[in-house]
């Protein structure tokens, strides 16, 4: 199975489109620090995904979907940091989260599936 063919995949590339709408509308004075953050770490989760699907074995696709959970992590802080800032509301907030929240879940399953 193709990695684009992946649910996890699927929601982490909506999740990126997500953020570069929600970052359209931060201030200028952020387009070279979080709004430029948010997008790289949201790119990241898909990015690393796709990377680790291409690698030759099943502990080198572990280590790329570890990075991928770890840029989910990062991209939670960075939201909680914009409604704290006002740059988002907090609907928009915990929508957003709760999609990140998700992908990080299946980003886990699928890390446990390739153990076995």
């Amino acid at each position: 199975m193709k990695v684009e063919d992946l649910d996890v995949f699927k929601l982490a590339h909506e999740l990126t489109i997500e953020i570069y709408s929600i970052t359209e509308m931060f201030p200028e004075n952020e387009r070279y620090g979080l709004t430029s953050q948010m997008r790289r770490a949201a790119m990241s989760i898909g990015s690393n995904l796709m990377e680790g699907s291409h690698r030759f074995s099943k502990k080198e696709y572990r280590y790329f979907i570890g990075i991928s959970r770890g840029s989910t992590g990062e991209l939670k802080y960075q939201l909680l940091l914009s409604r704290d800032l006002s740059y988002i509301s907090i609907d928009m907030f915990e929508k957003v989260n709760s999609h990140c929240e998700r992908v990080s879940m299946m980003l886990s399953k699928l890390y446990s599936a390739l153990d076995s």
